[in-house]
């Protein structure tokens, strides 16, 4: 269970596939903090450390087909930088909103527009899996949990504050970045109960 703070920016140092599955090398200033099988957050897919190296502050996390399948991962590449989120501890206050890391689809930014010192990214996203926004509900990209503005059928926007931008991978997207999707778990049950997904 993550909250969508995102807490830095993490770099792939290394990628290597073995046979469906790739394995992810980051290097973070986290690691020395890390465990094997310890759940970490990477642009909002929950992925469990499998390896580390303290003397290079990196560790190893292994996406499966499926991820690779429903995610951006498949797009990463070496020197991208990455959003970190440890899944919180029990007690915790809850600063962002019940994230289970756990990607529902991919989407694309088709516009970025600056207002006066803050920006909005508007989003696209294939409205067939049945996945919905609402007007000032929450939606996770790349694992950061955001508000939503001008809520439609397939797309949405939202803003970002400088502190956001300087603290997540939003300063290095652009028109036709793929983001990963975590839409709302509390969205999704009324959905479901209304029929409305599969």
């Amino acid at each position: 269970m993550f909250t969508g703070i995102i807490e830095e920016l993490g770099v792939i140092t290394h990628l290597e596939s073995e046979k469906e599955n790739l394995h992810i090398t980051v290097r973070s200033s986290l690691t020395e903090e890390l465990k094997i099988d310890q759940s970490v957050a990477h642009n909002g897919v929950c992925l469990t450390v499998v390896d580390r190296n303290l003397d290079e502050k990196t560790y190893v996390v292994t996406a499966i087909q499926e991820t690779l399948e429903k995610t951006n991962v498949r797009t990463w590449q070496v020197n991208d930088r990455i959003n970190l989120e440890r899944a919180m501890k029990l007690g915790d206050r809850l600063d962002g909103h019940i994230v289970q890391g756990h990607v529902d689809q991919v989407g694309t930014c088709i516009s970025i527009k600056e207002s006066d010192g803050s920006w909005y990214y508007t989003f696209e996203y294939d409205e067939s899996l049945s996945n919905i926004t609402i007007e000032k509900g929450s939606v996770t990209i790349n694992g950061t949990s955001l508000t939503v503005v001008n809520s439609g059928n397939n797309t949405f926007s939202v803003a970002i504050i400088p502190y956001t931008y300087g603290h997540t991978t939003f300063q290095y997207l652009k028109v036709g970045s793929l983001i990963n999707l975590e839409f709302d778990v509390i969205g999704k049950y009324v959905a479901r109960l209304q029929g409305r997904l599969k």
